[in-house]
């Protein structure tokens, strides 16, 4: 429970010094302490009066409403007003200044207009503001037929000076946006010495291989007086080390291999190591230059939790034929790899079922081998990602889907089912907190405007579905034909 309530408070601490403190002048440990608020209350409860007594109404749902919204007003109390570069999906319109920065003289501008041929995109206003320009006009023709033809007149005349944006307004209409480019400022070398460490991606993956089979064997029965006895025992943790870390690396080894396919700049794939818990926190890349456009956010997006969903499947099903059953628990949760109710999920009964056959029914559950967890953990991962919701891989697809403005429509609305989630069952109370904290908006590619093929957006429902099959649990009905 404790060790629970420290790996949501580092979660929750770095989240919002990530995401939140750039934003705000609130101190981040006041808005770190109002987001801890209900889970050390509920801990305390707990330690008190024991997990066998239940929460009261007004101490379970009284924190979980307040504090989101106290959190809220002291972001806004604090918050740093700065106008934005755009006034795309991302933000309102800013009020106008009275003093506009014109970064280009009138020769520059007048060139800058001739890169509008009015057969293309007819050009009505030029609005500058701090950190970019504006062009505002009407669409004459396709969409990335436009922003080819203006992203090369542009370079034309100023080089690489500007990067070119083409997105759209909260009223639908697409414009241009040219801001400066970021990799021509004096610091910008400093992030690609970030793109090639390759010692220290290795030594966090050998790193994360030991904690991970350490945790492994603890899963696979093996006590601290065993292993001092004979370390060869330690060797029972491999089938969930392996198994974990070769679904982490193909996640992020397929978004790494699909953001080099569109020469986009990203680091090697890094490995997060821990001694406790699951032995591993995941694995991340950065990527450090721009999305060129939508069909290429969609494809680096859904690579990863598909990259890392076909592994992790096939090694659930076969670690499920080596998995025991077990009686079901009351205290049986979705981290209860001893008697985990295959219930919870649709796709995990399925594959339970297919793995066990008659010998799963009512009243049982799995005690999963050490390959199972590592298989079962990968489908929660793909769950995660897959939340259609911000900077998660699941609302990078749905802002290729359906565009920017869509997409925060949809994270807001992801945000409050998962609320809803959290309230009826206590597991999703740590993925409520990590919507809660995390921005909904995304960050645009350069050209936000076109839309993509059907084939994309049929495989993108095909990734909702997926997240509906791990999430949603087993209706009665299948329940009974299954003979779960």
């Amino acid at each position: 429970m404790w060790l629970f309530l420290l790996l949501l408070g580092l979660t929750t601490y770095y989240i919002i010094k990530r995401n939140t403190a750039p934003l705000t002048r609130t101190p981040v440990w006041l808005l770190w302490l109002v987001l801890m608020t209900p889970a050390s209350l509920w801990m305390l409860w707990a330690l008190v009066y024991g997990e066998e007594r239940p929460l009261p109404p007004w101490l379970l749902f009284g924190p979980f409403i307040i504090c989101p919204w106290v959190y809220w007003w002291l972001v806004q109390r604090g918050r740093i007003t700065s106008p934005p570069a755009e006034d795309g999906a991302q933000a309102p319109e800013p009020e106008k200044s009275e003093t506009k920065l014109r970064p280009i003289n009138a020769q520059e501008e007048k060139s800058l207009r001739d890169c509008f041929p009015w057969g293309i995109y007819y050009l009505q206003q030029l609005d500058y503001r701090p950190q970019a320009i504006l062009c505002r006009g009407k669409l004459q023709t396709a969409p990335e037929m436009a922003y080819e033809r203006i992203k090369t007149n542009v370079e034309g005349v100023f080089g690489d000076r500007f990067l070119v944006l083409f997105q759209e307004s909260f009223q639908g209409q697409p414009f241009f946006a040219l801001v400066p480019n970021p990799s021509l400022e004096p610091k910008a070398e400093a992030p690609v010495q970030i793109l090639n460490r390759p010692w220290l991606a290795l030594a966090l993956l050998l790193i994360t291989l030991f904690t991970t089979t350490v945790v492994g064997a603890e899963m696979a029965g093996v006590r601290p007086e065993d292993l001092e006895a004979n370390s060869q025992v330690l060797l029972k943790g491999l089938p969930y080390s392996l198994g974990i870390v070769l679904i982490l690396a193909c996640h992020e080894g397929s978004h790494y291999l699909a953001a080099l396919f569109y020469r986009i700049k990203t680091t090697l794939p890094y490995f997060i190591p821990v001694p406790f818990f699951l032995g591993t926190f995941g694995a991340f890349i950065q990527m450090k230059s721009p999305v060129p456009h939508r069909r290429a956010l969609f494809d680096v997006a859904i690579a990863g939790p598909l990259g890392g969903f076909v592994v992790a499947l096939p090694l659930l099903w076969w670690g499920l034929t080596q998995s025991q059953l077990a009686p079901i628990a009351e205290t049986s949760s979705l981290l209860s790899f001893d008697h985990l109710d295959p219930r919870f999920s649709l796709l995990l009964a399925a594959t339970s079922k297919l793995a066990l056959g008659e010998a799963l029914k009512p009243g049982l559950a799995l005690d999963l081998h050490p390959a199972a967890i590592a298989g079962y953990l990968g489908l929660i991962v793909t769950a995660l990602n897959l939340m259609p919701f911000g900077q998660l891989d699941g609302g990078h697809i749905i802002h290729a889907m359906l565009g920017q403005r869509a997409a925060v429509m949809v994270g807001q609305l992801t945000r409050i089912m998962m609320v809803i989630f959290a309230l009826i069952h206590r597991d999703f109370f740590l993925w409520a907190i990590l919507l809660l904290l995390m921005p909904a908006g995304d960050q645009p590619a350069l050209n936000d405007v076109t839309e993509l093929d059907n084939r994309r957006d049929l495989l993108g429902v095909g990734a909702m579905i997926l997240l509906a099959c791990i999430l949603l649990p087993v209706p009665a009905v299948l329940a009974r034909s299954w003979s779960l």
